[in-house]
């Protein structure tokens, strides 16, 4: 993993694309105000936070531990708009201690040593179980069958299941739809009511299949430095 690059990205430029990014949302037949948009700044420096910051973006999303661990001590212990940060990435055990008091949601808990370390890190934090939508293995994510398994397990933890992650595969944004299909229905059986589905690329299929969550990167700030093919 390269470092996060110095490129930059003014407010008023992020402001726009968040209104473009909530246009498409509405026009998926969306409600703009109640799916919540994750801004993924993965491989962007802490200028390209702040400007999301200064954008009215609250919500931002981090795929490495090290880097959301420099962007928090970045902004300092009192910023002006502070963010929510959202741990987006596959994640290992001994990582977690570094980030435990900086994240405000879990999104891709894929098994039960994770969560333990979790609890054991950050007691009754919020998560959501990564599913395994593509079963393409650098993606990580839980087997839907041992997902009531895992749930009772993060839940006896006393940590808090909200919902499902989900990505989808690479490709046309269509062949998401399956998964995301799939991802809603299992949260519907489970009364799991978080859906954090859908990038740039994908979210108007993610939003009509009932996201509550969508994670955007380059629709936002722009490709990600030394990443040509970056999804978020």
């Amino acid at each position: 993993m390269s470092g996060p690059s110095g490129a930059t990205v003014a407010p008023a430029e992020v402001a726009a694309r968040v209104a473009a990014v909530r246009e498409r949302i509405a026009a998926a037949g969306g409600d703009p105000a109640a799916v919540r948009l994750v801004a993924v700044t993965k491989g962007f420096g802490i200028e390209v936070v702040r400007a999301a910051l200064a954008a009215g973006l609250v919500d931002l999303g981090e795929n490495y531990a090290q880097e959301l661990e420099a962007k928090a001590a970045g902004l300092g212990p009192d910023p002006d708009h502070p963010p929510r940060w959202h741990f987006i990435g596959r994640l290992q055990r001994n990582k977690v201690r570094r980030i435990a008091d900086q994240v405000a949601l879990w999104q891709s808990v894929d098994r039960l040593s994770l969560g333990t370390e979790i609890a054991k890190r950050a007691p009754g934090a919020s998560v959501l179980v990564q599913l395994d939508l593509t079963g393409e293995p650098n993606k990580g994510g839980c087997p839907p069958g041992s997902l009531p398994d895992l749930v009772q397990g993060l839940r006896d933890l006393g940590l808090d299941v909200r919902g499902l992650m989900g990505i989808g595969p690479l490709g046309e944004p269509e062949e998401a739809r399956s998964g995301f299909r799939e991802l809603s229905r299992l949260g519907d059986e489970h009364g799991l009511v978080e859906r954090s589905m859908g990038m740039s690329a994908d979210l108007e299929v993610a939003v009509e299949e009932g996201a509550t969550m969508i994670r955007v990167g380059s629709g936002l700030f722009g490709p990600r430095p030394g990443s040509p093919r970056a999804r978020h």
